[in-house]
């Protein structure tokens, strides 16, 4: 489709001329024995990033967490987990089928406190209850719209989970997009946790690959159960050369992602079709509701009607709709997706 806007996810991007020349000139090895100097050096940049000993590095963000479950669980344990979190809804069941553990959904529109906490914790050795063992937080959260935890609520929260020996997990995908829509540096956003993960695919721009993060302890076991999952790797530098050169690069930039995802915030909200709470565009993706009256399409109309016009976009919910902004589409493009949007919901 010709000069078609793509605002399905920030994983649709591609590398961009810098980063193929850095990819091209890799220094590599084989990662099985740990001499891909490549994977070496992201590695100790995302431990240094994050104020941790150690870092892994993974194929996809998916596998990094199926690993982190293994690391701080067993079979049979509960994980707090936040209101329709991507453990829980985007990886096809796998943490039952991998880590043999069940969710507990714990707070609202994707953030707790300690109070909830403290409230879905499960005792161990009791002779009903499976033994919550982990807390998972997600930040930023994809279906709360990409919104920040909020820093006091999570410290309250990690406060809990410590005084009854969880072990916290930070599902940080879009971490680095938290740490510059709240000015505060990754590390301090990501402290208090024993497993990290980060996405370098998401709005970094890389074409593949995750990250884990943590103690030398907790990174060995990761380490294992990547194998496990099939994670091993030989000359994966190529790969890892692309998430250096973003981390160099692509950090400071996601601002712009978040300037035009209020841009498109503000666009579709000059009608009365759309339902869109501003405050929760604090990032780059808008989550926006069809009101439900005539004329106004669902939400797989809607999608259908806007890539025929050029403007993809991806059906959350029967009126929930999608857009996220990244590194391949400019405020320009943004505006002219708005456009399109207002045009399909008036039922233009």
């Amino acid at each position: 489709m010709p000069d078609r806007i793509d605002l399905r996810s920030d994983t649709v991007t591609v590398p961009t001329p810098a980063m193929r020349r850095a990819m091209a000139e890799a220094d590599v090895g084989d990662d099985q024995y740990g001499e891909d100097p490549s994977v070496n050096r992201l590695q100790d940049e995302v431990a240094t990033l994050l104020g941790t000993e150690a870092a892994l590095f993974l194929p996809t963000g998916t596998m990094a967490n199926q690993v982190a479950l293994r690391s701080l669980t067993r079979p049979g344990d509960d994980v707090l987990v936040p209101t329709e979190s991507h453990l829980v809804l985007h990886e096809t069941g796998a943490g039952a089928a991998n880590a043999g553990v069940q969710f507990s959904v714990i707070g609202a529109a994707g953030t707790y406190d300690g109070d909830g906490v403290r409230a879905a914790i499960k005792p161990a050795g009791h002779i009903v209850y499976p033994p919550t063992t982990l807390l998972v937080t997600e930040n930023t959260h994809n279906r709360a719209g990409g919104i920040v935890f909020p820093p006091e609520d999570l410290a309250d929260a990690l406060a809990v989970a410590r005084e009854h020996a969880l072990a916290a997990y930070l599902d940080g995908a879009r971490l680095l997009n938290a740490a510059i829509a709240s000015a505060r540096p990754a590390r301090e956003l990501s402290a208090g946790f024993d497993l990290i993960g980060i996405s370098l695919s998401k709005g970094l721009g890389c074409p593949a690959g995750s990250m884990l993060a943590g103690s030398r302890d907790v990174i060995g076991r990761a380490h294992r159960y990547r194998r496990m999952a099939g994670g091993a790797m030989r000359q994966a530098g190529i790969l890892a050369a692309a998430g250096s050169h973003a981390l160099a690069n692509h950090v400071g930039r996601l601002a712009d992602d978040h300037d035009n995802a209020r841009l498109l915030a503000t666009e579709l909200l000059r009608g009365d079709d759309v339902e869109l709470d501003p405050a929760t565009v604090q990032t780059n993706i808008v989550l926006f509701h069809l009101v439900e009256r005539r004329g106004v399409p669902d939400a797989v109309t809607f999608v259908e009607r806007c890539r025929d016009r050029g403007v993809l976009l991806n059906a959350f919910g029967p009126r929930t709709v999608r857009a996220v902004t990244h590194l391949d589409v400019t405020a320009e493009q943004c505006r002219a997706a708005a456009g399109v949007m207002r045009a399909v919901a008036d039922g233009r």
